[in-house]
């Protein structure tokens, strides 16, 4: 079993004892993943937090992920960032399973193509936009390591919907979607509606803000979802969520 190491806090003299020493590694070091499914797969370390490498990364929710994603499925990963998630679903997955990774920011995208080509990933395409409920162009604020839409951003992004994309055979449909963007949630479930109601694929789902939390558990429960919380609380209590079509015969918490 994975030793969470970011399970360690910074708020006490141990904690930071023992978090000091990764300070004094070089940003652009390239190391081996530590531990997990992707121990020894290759990771730039000034790409994102330390616990990518040392493969404890969002511990709880990398563990889920590896339960639901099966050899074989198409996966989508909105918001990739740097691409933990998207080298983690390519090994899940494997030769007969296919990763569509969506980035907008040139910063992430940079680190995502520089993983998938260390690591030598060829079931990964990778689509520079963020994902909407159109297609078009929007302003998109951040420094990369946390980006959101915003009217106020500094830089100008395309975005695409699911539903165009799949529609005109852009993309093939998938089985299983990670959505893990900084408050426009809404906007790429309402760009899915038609795909969702068709397909019914699981979705593993980072909500941002309380109103966007609870109209996205109300769309998906429309759409015949039911919903369980990563993390041991209540839904309502909950931004991190999964969300299973009734045919899996999971019961909404």
């Amino acid at each position: 079993m994975p030793i969470n190491f970011s399970g360690i806090t910074n708020q006490n003299i141990l904690g930071k004892i023992l978090r000091s020493p990764l300070r004094l590694i070089p940003p652009q070091t390239v190391l081996p993943i530590l531990q997990g499914k992707l121990r020894g797969k290759k990771w730039i370390v000034g790409s994102g937090q330390h616990g990518a490498w040392l493969g404890s990364y969002e511990y709880e929710k990398q563990l889920l992920f590896q339960q639901i994603v099966q050899e074989g499925n198409v996966v989508y990963d909105l918001g990739a960032n740097n691409g933990f998630y998207t080298i983690l679903a390519s090994a899940l997955v494997g030769n007969l399973g296919k990763v569509v990774s969506f980035e907008p920011h040139p910063r992430n995208l940079v680190f995502l193509r520089e993983h998938l080509l260390l690591n030598l990933v060829q079931n990964v395409t990778v689509i520079d936009a963020a994902v909407s409920d159109r297609s078009g162009f929007i302003q998109f604020s951040g420094d990369g390591f946390i980006g959101h839409i915003s009217e106020q951003g500094e830089l100008r992004v395309k975005t695409v919907s699911l539903d165009e994309l799949i529609d005109t055979n852009q993309i093939p449909p998938p089985d299983f979607i990670k959505i893990d963007i900084e408050g426009a949630e809404m906007l790429a479930l309402q760009g899915a509606k038609s795909m969702l109601n068709k397909l019914h694929p699981t979705i593993l789902l980072a909500t941002h803000g309380s109103e966007v939390h609870k109209d996205c558990c109300q769309f998906l429960n429309a759409l015949g979802y039911s919903l369980q919380q990563v993390y041991g609380d209540s839904i309502q209590n909950n931004d991190e969520i999964v969300a299973y079509f009734n045919n899996n015969n999971f019961c909404q918490s």
